[in-house]
């Protein structure tokens, strides 16, 4: 069994080590608040402009706009909105939360909220991780804003087969006011360069920032992986069940994060034809609301992840491929 504090913290159960008060400086702009649950599935309510006082933390935010309830002299989050964590169905669920992307390595207590910051809870089930280091679902954040109030510069790195895909990628960006440089795979990057890696899985395997999701959702939070060579894309389930979209064209749009580094996005598939549909779903309206996405054969076959029973009958031609 994990050390009670660690296991808080990895869960995202917000300790208020410092409190909720608030500081003395000016009230953050253009901040949104959003509490979902299910991996992003179901929304419990959004909030696009909340209500802000002063120095805000993500923790004082969420008291000022949400009923919010808390356990062990309000050392961290209970629920929201009425919805507890806990256990259902049998699996463990609990409250994590996410600014510009990316979940906090410290309490929403600590983590002072910034101009333009989008802020996520999400009510899930952690039965294969306690760590989802990085999420799509919302873009164009981090790379507008950026990450503890600090803008980042922006990478795509391209393959030799991404060709078509490496220049959506850029153009979608730049469409959204991302200034983004454009570099050959493998041509180096570092700890604080926000880096989108464009090309066949084959391809992008052996980077140090996108290998983890070969090794699963324990290792890169991220519930999909490749088989063999990459030429099969496999969807995860949030109990850990597994369909092989074997001989189709698939890609996926996710991120990841290792250590304090910034995170590194994917947008990969089993080949180039899958690689174009990923690029073709990289924008604020198909990853919304999304940890990750996995896309299949045309557009309407987006596969919001973790892969639900739900999305996978919803999709005749991915029947009978697990």
């Amino acid at each position: 069994m994990k050390p009670l504090v660690p296991a808080l913290l990895g869960l995202g159960l917000v300790l208020a080590l410092a409190g909720c008060g608030l500081g003395a400086g000016p009230a953050p702009t253009a901040v949104s608040v959003l509490v979902t649950r299910e991996f992003g599935a179901r929304v419990v309510r959004a909030v696009p402009r909340p209500k802000v006082s002063g120095q805000e933390t993500v923790m004082s935010l969420l008291l000022r706009n949400f009923p919010v309830t808390t356990r062990y002299g309000g050392g961290f989050v209970e629920s929201i909105a009425g919805l507890s964590g806990g256990h259902e169905g049998g699996h463990p669920v609990d409250w994590f939360y996410y600014v510009n992307g990316v979940q906090a390595p410290k309490g929403a207590a600590s983590t002072d909220v910034h101009p333009g910051d989008h802020i996520w809870w999400d009510r899930h089930d952690w039965s294969e991780t306690d760590e989802v280091p990085a999420v799509v679902g919302s873009y164009p954040e981090p790379f507008l804003n950026g990450i503890e109030g600090k803008r980042l510069p922006v990478q795509v790195a391209c393959s030799s087969e991404a060709g078509a895909a490496c220049r959506e990628v850029t153009r979608r960006l730049q469409a959204d006011g991302v200034p983004a440089a454009v570099s050959a795979l493998g041509s180096g990057g570092g700890s604080e360069i926000l880096r989108v890696l464009v090309g066949p899985w084959r391809q992008l395997s052996a980077d140090s920032g996108a290998e983890p999701i070969q090794r699963g959702p324990r290792a890169s939070g991220v519930y999909a992986k490749f088989s063999g060579n990459g030429s099969d894309l496999v969807l995860l389930g949030a109990d850990g069940q597994q369909t092989s979209l074997k001989g189709l064209d698939a890609g996926l749009v996710a991120a990841t994060r290792a250590s304090e580094q910034a995170p590194t996005w994917v947008v990969t598939g089993t080949n180039r034809a899958g690689v174009q549909l990923a690029a073709a779903d990289f924008d604020a309206e198909s990853l919304d609301d999304h940890f990750a996405v996995a896309v299949v054969q045309s557009a309407a076959g987006l596969v919001p992840l973790p892969a639900t029973a739900a999305s996978i009958e919803s999709m005749p031609y991915l029947k009978g491929t697990g």
